[in-house]
């Protein structure tokens, strides 16, 4: 197992994105009932690098030289761009339930793509945990209690191919250079991604129902503003420096908390009621999540033993050896 720093802070930062993202969706749903979906991005990401950008003028961050900044914000184009473009697309046709679900894979995307890019093999209670997880996640999605299963519908091809690309997000996050403020990074990522979803925008009437800037009330642009806030700027950032201290995996599985978050949002904001299956479902995503916290510390704490007794024997050799 990679050498990692399993504290408290990682497990903060991971659900506080969690939350955000979860609650957010909640958001989102309401806003979508008065914009369309790339405009809905497009707004979000707009509201978002405006913040971050922003903080960044006035905590005066340490901007890193140009020559740094091609890779990570190469990776905005997979996440958010792409992810969210595909995702929001997606949710025209795709119920929210099933949505959740094919969210829910994600972490189980990070633990293969993970084991061949990072060299990060996963331990056999990680893998139980996850899978187990992904049960939850089916009960809290209320999959169980759909009319019509999922098949081959367009849009959950389109929701899944943005679960992919998140997943390569997270793997490929994990090489970038951690001398980098999170927030620069953020704002660098979601600007390429502002871009690249104001390139799609004219695009939008030929694969999405057009609603002109005129029929959007003003609550809806305050929601959309509020949810690209919550999804966007203080996800992304608490996400990011929660992964720099665990790895891609142990990051993987708390993204399983965010269908709890976000049907609590949806009870909250939106008058949606859980199911004893639902209940049930949330319950093993927190039992699950919380065993694998604890899992990794106490693999953690094995490695620095490990390594520890290692050291130890290669010292006493070398003073034998004199």
């Amino acid at each position: 197992m990679n050498n990692q720093t399993f504290d408290s802070k990682s497990v903060l930062a991971l659900v506080l994105a969690s939350a955000c993202w979860g609650v957010a969706t909640s958001i989102s749903k309401m806003s979508l009932a008065s914009l369309p979906p790339l405009t809905l991005l497009v707004i979000q990401l707009g509201s978002s690098v405006a913040f971050l950008w922003i903080v960044i003028a006035i905590t005066r961050v340490r901007i890193s030289a140009a020559s740094k900044w091609a890779r990570p914000g190469l990776l905005g184009l997979l996440n958010p761009g792409l992810s969210y473009a595909l995702s929001l697309l997606g949710l025209i046709t795709v119920s929210a339930s099933t949505s959740s679900l094919l969210w829910a894979a994600e972490p189980a995307f990070i633990l293969v793509l993970a084991w061949p890019l990072l060299r990060e093999r996963p331990s056999a209670g990680l893998v139980v945990l996850t899978a187990l997880a992904l049960v939850g996640v089916a009960l809290v999605s209320g999959l169980f209690s759909q009319a019509d299963p999922t098949g081959a519908h367009v849009g959950s091809v389109l929701i899944l191919s943005g679960v992919v690309c998140c997943a390569f997000y997270t793997v490929l996050s994990r090489r970038l250079d951690p001398a980098l403020p999170a927030v620069f990074v953020i704002a660098l990522q979601q600007t390429v991604a502002l871009i690249f979803a104001c390139v799609l925008l004219p695009f939008q009437p030929f694969i999405a129902s057009p609603v002109t800037s005129f029929a959007i009330p003003a609550s809806g642009w305050l929601w959309a503003i509020a949810s690209g806030l919550l999804y966007y700027a203080l996800a992304f950032w608490f996400y990011l420096r929660g992964l720099r201290r665990v790895t891609a995996s142990t990051a993987g599985i708390f993204l399983n908390l965010i269908p709890v978050f976000g049907i609590a949002g949806a009870y909250l904001l939106l008058g949606e009621r859980l199911s004893l299956a639902q209940w049930l479902g949330a319950a093993m995503i927190v039992t699950c999540v919380s065993g694998a916290w604890l899992w990794q510390k106490v693999e953690s704490k094995r490695e620095r033993a490990r390594t520890c007794v290692t050291v130890t024997q290669i010292t006493t050799s070398s003073k034998i050896q004199r």
